[in-house]
């Protein structure tokens, strides 16, 4: 997936994300004020793409969350706290 990401704040950036990246991006940015939970939608190296949308200046936001189960545990649920534009470039 390639996509086109545009920063709406002051002063806007527009550039590119492929592969994982622009994934992960698409994701968060189709979750809106939901967000993403990765127990609910498991990839691989979640924490890792956001590390690195956020080196390039995309603010995400982490909300640790408890979950029961056969291994009972705490899971992160992250959320865009920027807005963005995105358009599809194709595969």
């Amino acid at each position: 997936m390639k996509i086109e990401i545009t920063l709406l704040s002051e002063p806007s950036r527009t550039f590119e994300l492929e592969g994982r990246m622009g994934w992960t991006m698409a994701q968060l940015a189709n979750a809106g004020t939901q967000g993403v939970a990765t127990v609910e939608n498991p990839a691989p190296r979640w924490s890792a793409y956001v590390h690195s949308l956020r080196k390039l200046g995309i603010q995400i936001e982490t909300e640790m969350e408890p979950h029961e189960g056969s291994y009972p545990g705490q899971h992160a649920r992250y959320r865009l706290a920027c807005d963005v534009h995105i358009k599809a470039l194709g595969k």
